[in-house]
């Protein structure tokens, strides 16, 4: 058996890039060309007694459900599933039969450490799935573990030689490990691990260094064996994993690999690539900023799906967390976070009654910058001509008529703006801005829909309502396709996100647009794109 062993987790991990959604045939093919690879583990997915199987989900209520993607032909592989503490019964799971998987990774924090390895003792006294693998799931408790707490952390490990798993993991969630720390756990773990246990690494590639870590580890002077997870071309939540197909050959040149190349191309090419055109990973500055700053990367996807927020704007949010609510993702509470940054700032509305007098009655245009905009826009310019109409353009300047106002909820919208336009310029008030025509409370205009709460169309389409405009005609509301560049009429605009995000952002769209009819009446000027016709 050779002392360093490659635990492919791509139909899990991967998992949270597509939702688990890969497919029957292609979770099949995905462990298949993993056999043919000789890739040493192979992890089929989540284990979580609560849930609704679907053979196309990578998600498992059942250990029978696993053996139904596994090949007859094994290969010799070992088979397992992740399960997170407390989301299994050890004791309702059947005698090992060979037949499904070989083990169960068990993930747990550091404040479920009791729980955790109980759950994981009762597995190894049920002699039945054999690979149970305690995750230190949350690393920046474990630096301080390191720092200030290092009794604690060699409990964690006594009690772990206790039960004697196949193996325990040291686990980069945040990806934000660099070398000096992982030597210097590594060999904490070496020194305070029973020999017959094998070292697991999980990492996650936010500062670009999962790579170099993994070779750092191979490369450690120790006769201890090593388990090193990888995905199929780094599939894998946030900035993604290490990449199997990258890995497998530093192994076979350094470490007396035996694995094959080429079947981890043909699930690039057949299966992986589709998945990554419609739902991309990989390095971003948002997945730097949370790996900076020992968050959740959940954390930075939430901040980079906003769309609304520069590079600096993420960063100062994160200064804003309380240290202990970055190592477990809340939802609700980066929301508040992200408007409470978003509501500081001015309100100027010394303008505010001469506008109310020019809306009052009148029929307004809010141009949105959709294709549709530009595609339609001979519809646009006559329609602008009529008389009563008021022109609005939301988050740029509508550049084929000129139009009375310009609303913006976005700061780079803003920052590209020509100077000499911020005299018509209708903001809110997270844009710092001097020489505006008028400036609105950011949290008066947004919507109770969480995914578009701050869509500045519909913060637009309400702060109209407010300010007694007679009826809105839209223009260049399109929502969101998922190829960004059929999104825009201008491509500088187009940006890039996950799909499930962009459908709800339509869902949205349509759900508050109806609800605000009930307030003033609201037609489309163009055709919408991938949203509903009120």
């Amino acid at each position: 058996m050779r002392r360093v062993q490659l635990l492919d987790c791509t139909l899990r991990d991967g998992g949270y890039c597509n939702d688990c959604h890969f497919g029957f045939e292609n979770e099949k093919k995905i462990v298949n060309g993993l056999v043919e690879s000789n890739i040493d583990v192979i992890e089929c997915g989540f284990f979580k007694e609560s849930i609704e199987y679907d053979s196309d989900y990578t998600r498992f209520n059942s250990l029978e459900q696993v053996g139904r993607i596994i090949p007859q032909n094994r290969g010799g592989k070992l088979f397992v599933v992740l399960a997170d503490y407390g989301k299994f019964d050890p004791k309702k799971l059947p005698d090992y039969n060979g037949a499904s998987v070989d083990g169960i990774r068990v993930a747990f924090h550091k404040k479920d450490m009791s729980g955790g390895l109980e759950a994981c003792q009762k597995l190894a006294d049920a002699n039945g799935a054999g690979l149970a693998a305690p995750q230190v799931g949350v690393l920046r408790r474990v630096c301080l573990v390191l720092d200030e707490e290092s009794e604690e952390f060699l409990e964690l490990i006594s009690r772990v030689n206790e039960i004697e798993p196949y193996a325990f993991y040291i686990v980069d969630s945040f990806g934000m490990m660099k070398r000096k720390d992982l030597t210097r756990l590594f060999y904490i773990v070496e020194h305070n691990l029973k020999p017959c246990i094998w070292i697991g690494f999980h990492s996650h590639n936010n500062l670009q260094l999962a790579y170099s870590n993994a070779q750092s580890l191979v490369d450690m002077q120790t006769n201890r064996k090593l388990i090193v997870d990888s995905s199929v071309y780094g599939m894998g939540r946030g900035a993604g994993n290490l990449n199997t197909e990258l890995f497998v050959q530093y192994l076979n040149e350094n470490a007396d690999g035996k694995y094959k190349l080429k079947p981890l191309l043909e699930i690039i090419d057949d299966i992986i690539n589709d998945f990554y055109q419609k739902n991309y990973w990989g390095y971003s500055l948002a997945n730097y900023l949370s790996a900076s700053h020992n968050a959740h990367p959940n954390y930075a996807g939430y901040l980079d799906d906003r769309k609304t927020l520069t590079v600096g704007d993420m960063n100062e949010i994160f200064e804003m967390m309380d240290e202990q609510k970055k190592y477990i993702f809340d939802r609700t509470y980066i929301e508040e976070l992200y408007l409470r940054y978003m509501a500081t700032g001015n309100v100027q509305e010394e303008h505010k009654d001469e506008l109310k007098k020019q809306l009052n009655g009148k029929t307004v245009l809010l141009v949105a910058p959709g294709k549709s905009s530009f595609d339609e826009q001979e519809k646009i310019v006559d329609f602008s001509s009529k008389e009563n109409v008021v022109t609005i353009s939301v988050n740029f300047c509508y550049p084929e008529i000129d139009v009375n106002y310009i609303f913006l909820s976005n700061l780079r919208r803003f920052r590209e703006l020509e100077p000499e336009k911020r005299c018509k310029c209708i903001v809110t008030s997270n844009i710092p801005a001097d020489n505006i025509y008028l400036q609105l409370n950011y949290r008066d205009l947004l919507s109770n829909v969480q995914e578009v709460r701050d869509n500045a169309g519909l913060m637009a389409v309400k702060f109209l309502s407010m300010y007694g405009a007679k009826e809105i005609y839209l223009a260049g509301f399109d929502g969101y396709a998922h190829d960004a560049n059929e999104n825009y009429g201008d491509s500088r605009l187009a940006f890039v996100t996950r799909n499930a995000v962009l459908d709800a952002m339509n869902e949205g769209m349509t759900k508050v647009l109806r609800t605000y009819c009930n307030e003033i009446p609201i037609r489309f000027l163009t055709r919408p794109r991938n949203i509903v016709i009120l």
